[in-house]
């Protein structure tokens, strides 16, 4: 997975307001006590497009286990003047050199988890890496969308260098979406030449109340979760819904 689909995504992803989305993560970390400079872990930061407007307030180590996107990231940072410590790193195995003060997984990380001891491993993993009074913030796209809006519907796009047919298989009983992407990009050299890119991606749908579940026996508290890109409490037609949790401090009994 994401071998050649690397090279396309962020074409394919152009309309999202990545800048806006970092944005309303830096909502979520600082009502919860994370200030500007702050040291911030990434997890599953794809090609990078979430980590450079976040990476302008923290001190970012972004993370992902696919070499393809890391590299496109590390490029686009390098094209913007910024130098950041990528790491290859899978998201159910979180480290740093020591603990961050916030955890941040955008851009449906989370669906990718396909089974709850994968969801469990992952949040415990950010619960560790995490200093005491750190936050965790990260989106999914919701049950909703991904049972009903893209649900069994093949989707098609054609414009003048790129054209796709994505179909979608719904599986009701595991709660995953089967995506098959056939993707096809018109080429410079040879003139009049299309590359052809085929792509599977599955995504797990999880409920709300599994995933707040999931923060708290990691050990999370102050657990809250928002529709779309409010701070209002979901919707049942939202599309996508966000999560922020805050690790307790230590306390010690006399």
């Amino acid at each position: 997975m994401y071998g050649d689909f690397s090279a396309v995504y962020d074409r394919l992803m152009r309309e999202v307001d990545y800048p806006a989305w970092a944005e309303h993560y830096r909502g979520l970390l600082a009502a919860r006590g994370v200030p500007e400079g702050a040291r911030v872990l990434e997890a599953a930061c794809g090609t990078g497009s979430l980590t450079l407007p976040l990476a302008r307030h923290y001190r970012l180590l972004p993370g992902d286990r696919s070499p393809e996107m890391l590299s496109r990231a590390a490029l686009k940072a390098k094209d913007a003047g910024l130098s950041l410590p990528f790491i290859a790193q899978d998201m159910r195995t979180l480290s740093a050199h020591r603990p961050v003060e916030a955890v941040v997984c955008g851009c449906d990380g989370v669906n990718y988890l396909l089974s709850p001891a994968d969801l469990r491993r992952f949040l415990q993993s950010a619960h560790d890496t995490l200093a005491p009074g750190g936050a965790i913030a990260f989106d999914i796209s919701s049950f909703h969308k991904l049972s009903q809006v893209l649900g069994n519907s093949t989707l098609g796009l054609k414009e003048e260098d790129i054209c796709y047919l994505w179909q979608n298989a719904w599986q009701p009983r595991s709660h995953r979406l089967s995506m098959q992407l056939s993707i096809f990009v018109r080429q410079q050299h040879p003139e009049e030449t299309w590359r052809m890119i085929e792509e599977t991606q599955v995504q797990r749908a999880w409920e709300e109340e599994e995933v707040i579940q999931g923060l708290s026996e990691a050990g999370f508290e102050n657990i809250s979760c928002f529709g779309g890109m409010t701070l209002s409490k979901p919707a049942p037609q939202d599309i996508r819904l966000h999560f922020a949790a805050t690790k307790p401090h230590v306390r010690i009994c006399l």
